[in-house]
């Protein structure tokens, strides 16, 4: 039997249990997950008769093999085309058309999280929730880990780390692990900087006439990164109403990461307003926030020591390592990871 861990359960975890459900036939595969949920940053709430896309808001048709896999291979069912384009907005928050108006974009009518549970749905692999690793240990060449309950996990022939950089170098930083180049690989996964986002979500009783689904700000230099309209995916919002997800830009996340979020909910809601240009966004009748520490890597990691971890069974794995914090290249990097392990064992 070959056993296999991995830590997190993000897209790019289930992309790699996917692909090694079929090319490592009999495989045990071990999913451990810190939160509730699967699919990393790409995460879906409900509230009523709402579903919203509160992280990753959407999958770009921007790698064919990932097009495949959602649109073929997975049952299409209740995949949802986002049709309107995407505008930019710059510093002074004026809305100019043109940016992804011809690229493809998809949701699920139960939302994007759907991605990772098809891909578990489809594998053996056994995913365990709330369950958070503290300590990676290498013994007789496998890897062993504890949670922080006191569990120990394994041994695993390999094993897959998921977690944003930051939380990975943690790991593997207090791992119990003698190796010549462990030093080089906490170096190059502690290098991995990050953008943080503060999101919130905003909801209307009444719809807004604007021709776009999302605003993105170019320049970087506005408090807001991002607005888009969940009701322009279909399920997601009844008719007649509007649903914002409002993401803050770094430097505004950073600073106001840890403020009162009602405080925060507010402004951002007073930036929307202002950028669509439409005075009653300043007062949603219903709202929910969610902040990401870490949303999105602003670079991948240093392929050097990252390939000379796979040679003792360790696999950096997620969007950071492809350099890309889109959720399409996390799903990439998923299949191509899984194609490793396979081959290495």
């Amino acid at each position: 039997m070959t056993d296999i861990g991995v830590v997190g359960a993000g897209a790019g975890a289930a992309a790699a249990a996917f692909v090694l459900d079929e090319a490592v036939p009999g495989a045990d595969v071990t999913v451990l997950e810190k939160s509730g949920g699967v699919c990393g940053r790409a995460a879906t709430r409900r509230h009523g008769d709402l579903t919203y896309d509160y992280g990753a808001n959407y999958l770009k048709a921007d790698d064919e093999r990932v097009v495949e896999l959602v649109t073929e291979t997975l049952d299409d069912a209740g995949l949802v085309d986002v049709a309107e384009p995407v505008y930019t907005f710059d510093a002074d928050g004026e809305v100019s058309p043109g940016r992804d108006a011809d690229e493809r974009k998809w949701s699920y009518r139960r939302g994007l999280t759907q991605i990772a549970k098809r891909l578990f749905g489809r594998t053996d692999a056994t995913v365990h929730r709330r369950t958070r690793v503290e300590t990676l240990r290498r013994v007789d060449g496998r890897w062993a880990l504890d949670d922080a309950d006191g569990e120990a996990w394994g041994p695993f022939d390999a094993l897959l780390v998921n977690p944003p950089a930051p939380q990975t170098a943690d790991l593997l930083r207090a791992a119990e692990w003698e190796s010549p180049i462990r030093g080089a690989l906490v170096d190059a996964v502690g290098d991995v900087t990050y953008r943080s986002v503060w999101s919130a979500v905003l909801h209307y009783p009444f719809a807004v006439d604007v021709p776009y689904y999302g605003l993105v700000n170019a320049d970087r230099e506005h408090a807001v990164g991002w607005i888009s309209r969940e009701e322009c995916k279909e399920g997601h919002v009844p008719d007649g109403e509007t649903l914002l997800v409002v993401q803050a830009g770094h430097e505004w996340s950073v600073e106001r990461y840890d403020d009162d979020p009602a405080a925060n909910v507010a402004d951002l809601a007073d930036h929307a307003a202002a950028i669509v240009g439409d005075d009653r966004l300043a007062a949603p009748d219903w709202t929910d926030h969610q902040g990401w520490r870490y949303a999105l890597p602003e670079g991948g990691v240093d392929r050097g020591p990252a390939e000379a971890a796979r040679r003792e069974g360790l696999y950096l794995l997620g969007d950071w390592v492809a350099g890309e914090g889109r959720l399409h290249a996390a799903i990439a990097n998923g299949l191509d990871v899984g194609g490793r392990v396979a081959d290495g064992l």
